[in-house]
C-alpha cells in the first residue's frame, strides 16, 4: 500500500501542489495524512505519526520532497531506521529507496544531509 505525507509550515500555504504530487505518484487520496501549519521542526505532527502508525511491512511512505519530512540528518536517520524496523520502503518524488538496501540508506543519507541544509 502506498502511504501519503505532506506538510507545510504555515497555516496561510496550501497542499494542492503536494497533495497533486502525491496523485501523481499514485497515492489514493483516503490514503494521504497532512500536517497543515506545522514547521518541520515541530516535534509533534500528527499527521506524520497517523501516516506511521498505517504503515505495515511492505507498504511504501511517500512523500514529494525529503524537506516535507525531515529537517536534520538525525531526524532522516531516525525516520528511515523506524521505516526499516517496520519493513517499509520511502518514496520521494518517484525514487523509491528500501532502508535495507545498502544504496538505499546511503542515498537517503544524503538526501537527509542536503535537507538538512
Amino acid at each position: 500500500m502506498l502511504i501519503g505525507y505532506a506538510r507545510v509550515s504555515t497555516s496561510g500555504q496550501d497542499l494542492a501542489a503536494q497533495r497533486d504530487g502525491l496523485a501523481a505518484l499514485v497515492v489514493d487520496d483516503q490514503y494521504v495524512h497532512v500536517n497543515h501549519g506545522l514547521s518541520g521542526t515541530a516535534r509533534a505532527r500528527p499527521g506524520l505519526r497517523e501516516a506511521l502508525a498505517a504503515c505495515r511491512a511492505g507498504d511504501v511512505v511517500v512523500v514529494t520532497k525529503l524537506e516535507r519530512l525531515a529537517r536534520s540528518l538525525r531526524e532522516a536517520t531516525n525516520f528511515a531506521d523506524e521505516l526499516t524496523k517496520k519493513g517499509v520502503s520511502l518514496n520521494l518524488g518517484g525514487a523509491v529507496y528500501d532502508p535495507n538496501d545498502p544504496v538505499g540508506r546511503l542515498l537517503s543519507n544524503a538526501l537527509g544531509m542536503v535537507a538538512e541544509f
